[in-house]
């Protein structure tokens, strides 16, 4: 990587650019960086939360119609169990560390500190924000493309991504394999109600405990389980 971490001001992101084989408007892709901690530290800046909300939906189109058109025998249900699990914010969270994206999002201290360029949920509503940025700056084609690129690992190796696909499953699966006890699971929520913030804690035993961080419970306990199925994996 030739470009500088992204931890605020303007940098290098030809980098990032060819990673994500799409050249995206520097300030857009700027934007679809930010994260709010940084927004907050920085006078309140507008984030990457809008971006998100667009690339969730891009993604999730061009994920359907992909499996639509590859899979002309699957049911229904089978072709929407696919879908989440690679739409799931676990998966797409090892999507952005297979690029390493965490190098470049725009942190704000505490979250710097706390180990936010790992975070499952930032780095998955970060991948979200950088689709919908694509799709604004280069269209519907390009951003699906964009998708596909992105999610080609988890469609080429299934097996190295068990975990991210279901990560609450696979983490009671390997814990109960290895002996260590039954993931334990405890959710904190702050902010106000329209941007809550929920932060899961497993423990499992003596030997593993993670933390996650979402914009729902759920969300937040599957992130808890992606990091601790990674550290109990590596075991």
């Amino acid at each position: 990587m030739t470009g500088e971490p992204m931890t605020g001001g303007s940098v290098d992101l030809s980098a990032l650019q060819e990673t994500l084989g799409v050249q995206i408007d520097q300030g857009l892709l700027e934007l679809a960086l930010t994260h709010r901690s940084f927004a907050y530290e920085n006078g309140g800046i507008p984030t990457n939360e809008r971006l998100e909300f667009l690339g969730d939906s891009i993604l999730g189109q061009s994920v359907t119609v992909m499996l639509y058109r590859e899979y002309p025998l699957l049911s229904e249900g089978e072709l929407a169990k696919r879908r989440a699990r690679l739409v799931s914010s676990a998966a797409l969270a090892e999507v952005a560390r297979g690029i390493s994206l965490g190098e470049y999002i725009r942190l704000g201290r505490g979250e710097v500190l706390t180990g936010g360029r790992e975070k499952a949920s930032i780095l998955a509503d970060t991948v979200e924000a950088l689709i919908g940025a694509a799709y604004l700056d280069t269209g519907t084609d390009a951003a699906t493309a964009l998708v596909m690129r992105l999610i080609e690992p988890l469609l080429s190796d299934p097996d190295r991504f068990g975990g991210s696909m279901d990560p609450k499953t696979s983490l009671q699966e390997v814990a109960a394999r290895r002996g260590t006890g039954v993931p334990v699971y405890t959710v904190t929520e702050s902010g106000p109600d329209h941007s809550k913030v929920f932060v899961a804690t497993v423990v499992i035993g003596t030997v593993v405990s993670a933390r996650g961080e979402g914009t729902s419970k759920k969300h937040a306990e599957m992130a808890a389980a992606l990091e601790a199925w990674i550290v109990l994996s590596a075991g």
